[in-house]
């Protein structure tokens, strides 16, 4: 008798411990530091407005937040992750290996890439070749032969005549930030294909077009300051002479303290990320897990949330915080395709 209570005892224990673990009353969510000030103020507002939990939110970077949304189905992995670039080929295999089958993808809004310093320099003017050739882990040889040497340039005047005598030192994201991959894509691959030899070479030899383009130098000259924009702009106070790159809405919310630098002839204003003239700008989004949305209680009173007109409307809250809204027809699309929890197809 004893025996068979114990054995109902511990029986049900489990069951309770496995209910503990199956049941979660909040939204988790992960992923990049630049959506994390816009997934923030929705998430607070969402917290207010309803009867459900503020949902959690850390800044992991797009990469790091896209491994763990990826790596399985369950209350102990992540229901949503924001990212600054759009999912890759490869985590997207990744998700589906893990089961992670229904996703939503949600465009949210346009942000510029903002290459600043310290309000108490001067503003530089530069183009993407500038940077590609200030940053990249090799550069094509000055002596004009087709061929590619490890990065000499130590000054911007090295780079660029037109340039000041300064140390280059550029502050900026790690390999897991959303905004390093699309840096990479934006300002060093669109700076490399200046050199019309190496831009043959994408059709003929992709690795050693990416190689040339795509590698950032390790020799101090770019230093990884994490994803913390806010350290950033710390540092850039404290050193004159850095540059640092990070999302438009901490230049929007900094601009006491930090100012943009003009690229190609343009500033990263609103207006021309908007547009799309200012050069370095990229698309914002977050991911969603279906499956997740059975057990997990208000994601669709959130995803409702964030994609209203109050929300990422031409004149809503997050415009305020300085993210770029989606035109009116752009935006009707995503309205439609979370309403109706459309599968991302790849």
């Amino acid at each position: 008798m004893k025996k068979t209570l114990m054995i109902a005892t511990l029986a049900a224990t489990a069951a309770s411990a496995q209910f503990a673990h199956a049941a979660r009353d909040y939204i988790s969510i992960v992923g990049s530091s630049t959506v994390y000030p816009f997934a923030t103020v929705v998430a607070e507002r969402f917290g207010k407005s309803t009867n459900y939990k503020t949902p959690k939110i850390e800044s992991t970077g797009s990469g790091g937040g896209m491994k763990l949304f990826c790596s399985g189905v369950g209350v102990q992995f992540p229901d949503i992750t924001n990212a600054s670039r759009r999912i890759k080929s490869t985590e997207f295999a990744q998700c589906q290996e893990n089961g992670v089958k229904d996703i939503v993808e949600v465009l949210i809004g346009y942000d510029g890439i903002v290459i600043g310093n310290s309000v108490h320099a001067k503003q530089m003017e530069l183009t993407r070749k500038d940077l590609f050739l200030a940053l990249s882990k090799q550069v094509p040889n000055p002596n004009g032969s087709e061929t590619m040497i490890d990065n000499p340039y130590k000054t911007w005047k090295d780079v660029n005549p037109a340039l000041p005598n300064t140390k280059i030192e550029v502050l900026g994201p790690p390999p897991t930030s959303g905004t390093r991959d699309a840096f990479q894509e934006l300002v060093l691959e669109a700076g490399c294909k200046e050199y019309s030899w190496i831009k043959a070479m994408e059709k003929t030899d992709k690795s050693a077009f990416k190689s040339a383009c795509l590698s950032v130098r390790e020799d101090g000259a770019y230093i990884e300051a994490g994803e913390n924009d806010n350290l950033i702009v710390q540092k850039l106070n404290a050193n004159k002479n850095a540059l640092g790159i990070f999302g438009f809405s901490f230049l929007d919310q900094n601009s006491d303290k930090i100012q943009g630098s003009i690229v190609e002839g343009k500033e990263p204003e609103f207006e021309s990320i908007a547009d799309g003239s200012y050069p370095v700008s990229r698309p914002l989004y977050f991911y969603v897990k279906k499956e997740h949305m059975k057990t997990i209680p208000g994601m669709k009173e959130y995803l409702a949330e964030f994609t209203s007109e109050k929300a990422f409307g031409g004149e809503g809250y997050l415009s305020e915080k300085g993210m770029i809204p989606l035109s009116k027809k752009e935006r009707a699309k995503v309205m439609a395709d979370v309403k109706g929890l459309k599968n991302l197809q790849m």
